[in-house]
């Protein structure tokens, strides 16, 4: 159960809007699709975890503070014992995971 929802990141709708009205420069349009593919990324996620049987409380989008440092988390799982905390990624490409770690066929080690 989604407690509080997603919202599109404002900085995406507003690449959006000027690129639909206005030539930008590819760093721009790189940055857009980036917070696109984020956010389908997100969506996707909350779709598979509104399946969940669990009894659970979703809260999505948090931005806290902390010692005088924001940051984020995309989506924070309440259940009855532990919180559960996802940093959702949405990358193209061929991955495998060994030793507790993510890497892509080139050997390239990949977060986590």
């Amino acid at each position: 159960m989604s407690y509080k929802s997603r919202s599109k990141p404002v900085e995406a709708i507003i690449l959006g809007i000027l690129i639909a009205r206005m030539s930008l420069d590819e760093k721009y349009k790189q940055r857009f699709h980036y917070l696109e593919k984020g956010y389908e990324g997100e969506i996707m996620f909350d779709s598979l975890t509104e399946k969940l049987q669990c009894q659970n409380y979703m809260l999505n989008d948090l931005l806290l503070e902390s010692n005088g440092s924001k940051f984020q988390i995309d989506s924070l799982m309440l259940t009855q014992e532990p919180l559960y905390y996802f940093e959702v990624k949405n990358y193209e490409c061929d991955y495998y995971f060994e030793n507790n770690r993510f890497y892509t066929f080139s050997k390239k080690r990949k977060g986590n």
